[in-house]
């Protein structure tokens, strides 16, 4: 199960997912208010790596603009 840490920039122009100098970077359209940001984190993860949502969880970082999320097999 791999680890990605990532550090995340809401309120963006567009929904990017992208590896920065080996590390991970989302831009999300969402604001950080009611879990949006995350909820589209998740998506996002999951789509890149062609899993379902439920198998993408945060495991740290919910409230922080580095998260660490966890992609199951």
């Amino acid at each position: 199960m791999p680890v990605l840490l990532v550090k995340v920039k809401p309120n963006a122009r567009e929904s990017l997912l992208q590896q920065v100098d080996g590390h991970w970077q989302a831009s999300l359209k969402s604001p950080p208010v009611d879990g949006k940001a995350n909820a589209e984190l998740i998506a996002l993860v999951a789509k890149a790596f062609g899993k379902p949502r439920s198998s993408v969880s945060i495991k740290t970082g919910a409230g922080a603009r580095i998260k660490r999320v966890e992609v199951a097999d």
